[in-house]
């Protein structure tokens, strides 16, 4: 009989059980029911999954719409409040349209059942009107004892809304209304949301609307309401209302989603359960059958027990045989591979494969040449393998070779070969034992590679390291650093060792030692000592760490090691930071000096202003006298006496502008303003040190946007630095005829767009080239008292303005010497961010 192709590779296993073992009645029987029970539990998992699977579709598909559908309800009351509360702000003088708005109100109560009633407070939270007015259903709440929670609730939400200029929530709100009232299971829970009406920034009043939980959920089509049961929850599962009473099954499916119904809006909660499905007869009956079908099966199961306890006790018996073979051989370090009459790989065990980084999956099957095999090797262990197949001799002593690692390691092995004979006597294969001999090789050659590290190491360290015999004063060793600094001898070790009768010392320790019982006491030995730091004399300047103690050489004799590390450039750090700290102290006490002479300028502003007024006055009474010696004499007198004044007053007040701090501001300002003020300030030291300052201002310059205070401090620095360098060229007696300072202010118009330039020249002895390169750079001055922080400060100022600042020398008629220096200032007309903009 002939059957067709998948019936035969079905039945082939059977088939080959039947010829094996003569287990026909058996086997065939317990194939089929296996194949039919399980092919029946597939299919039956399968419609359950897809069943199961849709039903959990449909269940967030209905959960979204749900959602989806309050979401918009939400908005849309949001929208009307806001229209409503934008109509309130127009019907101020408007009586018509007042009444439009409560008509409004009403008719928002009335076709949305989640709102119960709306209310119109002013900004002092006092109640205007309600909507429906006069609705007996909308006064339920003051006939309970929940109006005060009511009204707390509503307090809280609109201090929120007033705060956050935005639409807030309330709290849920839990009312305890008696069972009779119609209504109490619809209002068991409220809450409020509240609109502020803002008009100029300011709320004019605040519009509540009051929400019941159950009325959301009436947003719900009945539709789906009657094939699922919703519930509103806080977040901490509360349950705040339920769409219906029904009971749902413990193995109902069920589903959940947050609802945002605004940003101020407290956390809900919606969720969706599953009513009980309608009796599945089909599904049921396909169950039973496939009960019945499994009692099949352990009937049959039951039969044939008795033949399967002899098979699993053989089984039983060959698994515990191979796991002590396979033990056997998983505990021996020796690798052990078998090959067949190919040469070709059927066997490897576990340390055979640890030996050479592969696995038994990856050796089985490969012939030679193998790939743990060096490629530089490979001819020669070929050969080596091929003669030892023949050689009995090979097989005694064992063939050595090379086994290469998967990770590129080489290891040294000795391997032993014996044939592989079954039990008919015939040879199947060979057995290889490969032994591990790297080992030795290993050690001695790490021994001297640490050596070699220890002295690579000791001859790239940056200190000097060096071993000084006791009893003849040599040099035993000395790494890299102390050759390179103190020469071969040992006179570097006696200098690091900073004590003139050190040499004495270290003789008489080892005399000391000779002269005691055999052996260097282990308390005197590697006891080191305190860090000392050690100046060379040698003129270098040099400073060292230095640390010592004793040791025993190689050969038993008493020797000194010491490590000095070179700290010069620490030191120089610390001095370097010490001035840098005395320089901070400096400006402390400028910033001190600062703060007083803004406080002294505070208080000679007073009298000075009052010396002016009455000088004043008592010229406008003297003007009536027709006394001409009065008139001559006297009236100039009195002017001039109250222009000092006033020109005194102005000086201090410039003064306390420029000392007084204040944050960075910047806004449109006369450049001429800020450059006539800070000549008036460094016009007083110009004059005690009879040297002159002149300025020169286009005319129609605009006002540019900068910080007029930031721009002061740059100008009268750069003044000062002008004054300065003019005085140290010219002595007192021939400033007469020194050059004076100059400032001006004008249009640069050869780049583009066009910049204000403002330019600060002198007279002196112009900058050095050594000093341009660094008088920018922090804490860098060619004063004896000054911070070095001056010019690096005002290019930062400049810098922040999106603006340049540099110095450029000036030279005399003949170009032999220098004769001056330009500091050169360029700051844009417009802001970067008005540019960006326009």
């Amino acid at each position: 009989m002939k059957y067709p192709a998948f019936l035969r590779l079905l039945l082939a296993p059977v088939n080959w059980l039947r010829k094996i073992r003569g287990f026909r009645l058996v086997y065939t029987p317990l194939l089929a029911i296996v194949l039919f029970t399980a092919v029946m539990g597939i299919i039956l998992g399968t419609l359950h999954l897809q069943e199961k699977g849709q039903q959990e579709s449909a269940l967030f598909r209905e959960l979204s719409f749900a959602k989806q559908r309050i979401q918009l309800r939400f908005v849309n009351n949001a929208d009307s409040l806001n229209t409503i509360n934008r109509e309130i702000a127009a019907s101020s003088e408007d009586a018509k349209l007042k009444q439009l708005v409560r008509e409004q109100s009403d008719d928002l109560v009335l076709n949305n059942h989640e709102i119960v009633k709306i209310i119109w407070l002013n900004a002092d939270n006092s109640y205007q009107w309600t909507a429906p007015a006069n609705n007996p259903k909308t006064d339920w709440i003051s006939k309970t004892q929940n109006e005060r929670a009511v009204n707390e609730g509503l307090t809280n939400a609109i201090e929120l809304s007033r705060v956050t200029s935005r639409t807030a929530f309330s709290q849920f709100i839990s009312l305890n209304l008696p069972s009779e009232e119609s209504l109490a299971k619809d209002r068991r829970t409220v809450f409020w949301q509240v609109a502020p009406n803002i008009v100029g920034g300011q709320a004019i009043g605040f519009l509540a609307a009051l929400y019941t939980t159950q009325g959301i959920l009436d947003v719900i089509p009945n539709e789906l309401k009657a094939h699922y049961r919703f519930t509103l929850l806080t977040d901490n599962d509360r349950v705040l209302s339920i769409s219906s009473d029904r009971d749902t099954p413990k193995r109902a499916f069920s589903n959940q989603t947050s609802l945002d119904i605004g940003v101020l809006s407290p956390n809900l909660v919606l969720r969706i359960d599953t009513y009980p499905p309608p009796t599945n007869l089909t599904f049921r009956m396909l169950i039973g059958v496939v009960l019945g079908l499994s009692a099949f099966v352990i009937w049959s199961l039951w039969s044939v027990l008795k033949q399967m306890q002899v098979r699993q006790e053989a089984e039983a018996n060959l698994r515990t045989e191979t796991s002590f073979r396979n033990a056997m051989e998983n505990s021996t370090p020796v690798g052990i591979r078998a090959h067949d009459m190919e040469k070709r790989i059927t066997y490897v065990n576990r340390a055979f494969c640890e030996m050479t980084g592969w696995s038994s999956k990856e050796l089985i099957g490969l012939m030679p040449p193998f790939p743990f095999w060096p490629d530089s090797r490979r001819d020669e262990l070929v050969e080596k393998m091929n003669r030892a197949l023949k050689m009995e001799s090979g097989m005694k002593t064992g063939i050595e070779g090379v086994v290469l690692h998967r990770d590129g390691s080489l290891i040294e092995t000795r391997t032993f070969i014996a044939p592989l004979i079954n039990e008919k006597g015939t040879q199947t294969g060979w057995v290889t034992s490969l032994i591990d001999i790297s080992e030795p090789k290993k050690i001695r050659e790490e021994l001297a590679a640490s050596q070699e590290r220890f002295v690579t190491v000791l001859e790239g360290l940056d200190a000097a390291v060096s071993v000084l015999d006791l009893e003849n004063d040599h040099l035993l060793f000395a790494n890299r650093f102390y050759r390179e600094n103190f020469g071969d001898d040992s006179k570097g070790h006696f200098q690091l060792a900073g004590n003139a009768n050190n040499l004495e010392t270290l003789h008489d320790v080892a005399e000391d030692l000779q002269d005691s019982p055999p052996g260097i006491p282990t308390s005197f030995l590697y006891q080191e000592s305190e860090s000392e730091e050690i100046q060379l004399s040698d003129g270098s300047n040099k400073w060292y760490e230095v640390r010592r103690r004793f040791i025993p050489w190689v050969d038993g004799r008493l020797a000194q090691l010491l490590i000095a590390t070179d700290i010069t450039m620490r030191k120089e750090a610390d001095d370097l930071a010490r001035q840098q700290e005395e320089r901070m102290q400096f400006t402390s006490r400028l910033t001190t000096m600062g703060e007083m002479a803004s406080s002294l300028a505070h208080e000679l502003n007073q009298p000075l202003s009052a010396i002016s007024n009455y000088c004043m006055g008592v010229a406008k009474r003297l003007e009536g006298n027709l006394d001409p010696v009065l008139t001559k004499d006297i009236l100039p007198a009195l002017e001039k006496a109250s222009e000092q004044a006033h020109r005194a007053g102005t000086i201090i007040q410039r003064i306390r502008g420029f000392v007084k701090r204040s944050e960075p501001q910047s806004k449109l300002t006369a450049i001429s303003e800020i450059i006539n003020d800070a000549v008036g300030l460094v016009e007083i030291e110009a004059h005690r040190h009879r040297l002159t300052i002149i300025s020169q201002i286009s005319e129609n310059l605009p006002a540019v946007d900068v910080d007029p205070v930031l721009i002061l401090q740059v100008l009268v620095n750069l003044l000062k630095n002008g004054l300065d360098s003019t005085r140290e060229a010219y002595p007192l007696s021939s400033r007469w005829s020194a050059a004076p300072v100059k400032i001006s202010a004008d249009l640069d118009t050869s780049i583009f767009p066009a910049m204000l330039r403002i330019q600060v020249s002198d007279g002196g002895a112009g900058i050095p080239k050594s000093v341009s390169q660094r008088m920018f750079e922090p804490f860098f001055s060619t004063k004896s008292d000054g911070m070095g922080m001056g010019l690096n400060i005002c290019r930062s100022i400049i810098e922040s303005h999106h603006g340049r600042l540099w110095a450029v020398n000036i030279m005399d008629a003949e170009h032999t010497k220098l004769a001056g220096c330009t500091f050169t200032i360029l700051l844009p007309l417009e802001s970067p961010e008005t540019s960006g903009n326009v």
